[in-house]
């Protein structure tokens, strides 16, 4: 007798346990919220890094390249949400030795993503200005990721972001996003404008991607609509399985690979980490481990 798919992937136990963990950091967040309500006081972090409460592999992040461990990391958040869904991630870069790891807050009933990439433009160049760094990395969740995105190939934000991490967000769009008509959420619908500006040809970007997807992401349908597939664009996509769409910026495998993958600079914005990624690859993901594949670039005439 054949059994039922989506009932054998209902009963899988990472996706139980994926549920739970969702339900349970929903909880946590939405006890958090009130606290991340207020924007976060710009401030100049300290260049001394202290080593006492990293482990010898945390050590060798900071003393083995000390510019990837002081670029800057901006947090940026998706819709109806705010700094706070980062808690533990920030937490958690800074205890692997990054020692700039700051969030934005934009307006939380914005309806243009676009107006949300200009107030992240200015942030940056803000962050710039205040670090004395050119190029600083970006990890948007959800909503965020299309915000950063749009700033990048749309504002010129390339010249000022080294690395893109998007987590769980609808680089094609989502049919959820249908549920409530008009405000930003038009702008996540399968098609928008906002996506098809996206969509347009981007041969000069100088920034990296790496994009998080979930197979049990229940606000983005279809699943692969968070991968970023995009001819221009040098992009890593993962899978993970059993991680729910909140859940994205806490677990664990992500955050070693953002780690990973953020600890390791070059002089032309290519990511590297060695003995995995090579110069001239555009690796694509299955799970966490890579798979390379030669780079191409087609550049779109007209």
């Amino acid at each position: 007798m054949p059994t039922n798919r989506g009932a054998r992937n209902l009963l899988n136990i990472g996706t139980v346990t994926g549920t739970v963990v969702e339900v349970a950091w929903l909880a946590a967040h939405v006890a958090s919220y009130p606290f991340g309500v207020i924007q976060e006081r710009s401030r100049e972090e300290s260049d001394h890094f202290s080593l006492a409460d990293l482990s010898p592999v945390h050590r060798g992040l900071l003393i083995g390249d000390v510019a990837a461990a002081g670029t800057p990391i901006l947090l940026l958040h998706g819709m109806v949400d705010n700094r706070s869904i980062f808690t533990l991630l920030r937490r958690n870069l800074r205890r692997r030795g990054f020692g700039r790891v700051v969030t934005m807050n934009y307006r939380i009933w914005t309806s243009d993503v676009r107006s949300a990439a200009r107030q992240l433009g200015d942030t940056v160049e803000a962050i710039c200005e205040q670090t004395g760094y050119e190029r600083i990395h970006v990890i948007g969740h959800s909503m965020g990721g299309l915000v950063a995105r749009y700033y990048v190939q749309r504002l010129g934000g390339d010249a000022r972001v080294h690395t893109v991490v998007t987590l769980g967000t609808p680089h094609s769009g989502t049919h959820v996003a249908r549920v409530v008509p008009g405000g930003v959420c038009r702008q996540m619908v399968p098609g928008s404008d906002v996506l098809e500006e996206l969509d347009e040809p981007a041969p000069s970007c100088q920034t990296r991607f790496v994009s998080f997807w979930s197979d049990i992401d229940a606000l983005i349908s279809p699943k692969q609509s968070a991968r970023l597939d995009h001819p221009d664009l040098t992009a890593r996509n993962i899978l993970v399985r059993g991680v729910g769409h909140l859940s994205l910026p806490i677990n664990r495998r992500i955050v070693h690979e953002i780690v990973t993958t953020l600890a390791h600079l070059d002089s032309d914005g290519v990511t590297v980490t060695a003995g995995v990624t090579r110069l001239g690859t555009k690796p694509e993901t299955t799970g966490l481990r890579a798979r390379l594949r030669p780079a191409r670039r087609s550049v779109s005439a007209g």
